[in-house]
């Protein structure tokens, strides 16, 4: 197996004596693109930091790419949420790009002729070169987050750390971006490890993702397994539109939910007349015009393809479900569903975490 770029045993990070990361382990290789997701204050910008060498650890083990915390090899690159700023800095994009190859040395010059061929490189790969003259100020939001990109790719780094990338653009060119990303770092062979609060920005790069919270990673998984095999609740409620709600196992190795009888995952024994809970996420549950089971529309988000509507069923159990955009139901009206669930999600333990 290849060299590890990163490898952390039992890491703590804190400021004063609070806590902020807490016993992280995580072993990340060359060429993999990991991604950290979790809500403010979880953790995953302070344990990128530490993995930049920007903060020191209180205790554990950190090496990149086969150096100690803290002695930071100059082959890593680091982007902080805004690496770019259109208004401070009237350079051309070559010039900010120029700026990456010296950066890590604390040195900001122009490159000479000797370098030059690296820089046009860097911005070919992200797909800059036709802006190369165009001062930063006029690029759009997306244009200017591929400059950071160049920037950082401009050292040849073997690792880029990568924070809230996308974080001031608009949802749109954030998903757009995020699978763009995807391709230039792949296509050239960099490893890469992101943080975001987006878990739609973490699918659409990473090869693996790690959920944290509390300063702990709870969970890395691919994104599949993350989205069809939680750990626990916590990830099963923050991955993806769900709610749980109560079914009983039967003896022929089902559960009976409002909605219906869903089959358990093979493998998956429970007694029957067990009392569980049921992840439906917006996707297990589908419209049909002709189903007898009904449901009431209360609330409703057009998302372009599709609504996501938001259905109280009989018992006042409320559940998501995606309907085309062409079902443009009114709030209030009701509307046939059915179950569509392949995989089930069930917790026996309502303290299941």
């Amino acid at each position: 197996m290849s060299t590890i770029t990163i490898s952390a045993d039992h890491l703590c990070v804190g400021y004063g004596k609070r806590p902020v990361v807490e016993g992280v382990t995580l072993d990340m290789q060359p060429g993999e693109l990991l991604v950290l997701v979790g809500t403010n204050g979880s953790g995953k910008s302070t344990l990128l930091k530490t993995l930049a060498g920007l903060i020191h650890p209180v205790h554990g083990e950190l090496h990149v790419l086969g150096k100690h915390a803290g002695q930071l090899p100059t082959r890593v690159a680091y982007l902080p949420q805004h690496p770019v700023s259109s208004h401070t800095l009237p350079l051309q994009v070559r010039d900010m790009v120029a700026m990456g190859r010296y950066a890590h040395l604390g040195l900001f010059k122009r490159v000479g002729d000797s370098d030059r061929a690296i820089v046009n490189t860097a911005m070919q790969r992200t797909g800059i070169e036709a802006q190369a003259a165009l001062p930063i100020r006029d690029l759009s939001g997306g244009q200017q987050q591929r400059v950071a990109l160049a920037r950082a790719m401009a050292p040849e780094p073997d690792l880029i750390l990568l924070d809230e990338p996308f974080s001031n653009l608009d949802i749109d060119l954030r998903e757009r971006l995020a699978d763009e990303m995807r391709d230039i770092l792949k296509a050239n062979n960099v490893t890469a490890l992101l943080v975001t609060h987006d878990q739609f920005e973490a699918f659409a790069i990473a090869d693996h993702i790690g959920i944290m919270n509390n300063g702990k990673i709870v969970q890395w998984d691919t994104p599949y397994d993350l989205y069809h095999k939680p750990i626990n609740r916590y990830v099963a409620e923050f991955i993806g539109r769900g709610v749980f709600i109560q079914g009983e196992t039967q003896a022929n190795g089902a559960v009976m939910i409002e909605l219906g009888q869903l089959q358990l995952d093979d493998g998956e024994h429970i007694a029957p007349g067990k009392q569980i809970d049921v992840l439906l996420r917006a996707d297990d549950i589908q419209h049909d015009d002709d189903s007898p089971m009904q449901a009431e529309v209360v609330r409703k988000a057009f998302r372009g393809a599709d609504f996501l509507y938001t259905l109280k069923l009989q018992s006042g159990q409320e559940v998501f479900a995606f309907v085309p955009s062409h079902h443009n139901h009114a709030i209030g009206e009701k509307i046939g569903i059915r179950l569509g669930a392949d995989h089930v999600v069930t917790f026996q333990d309502k303290h299941q975490d």
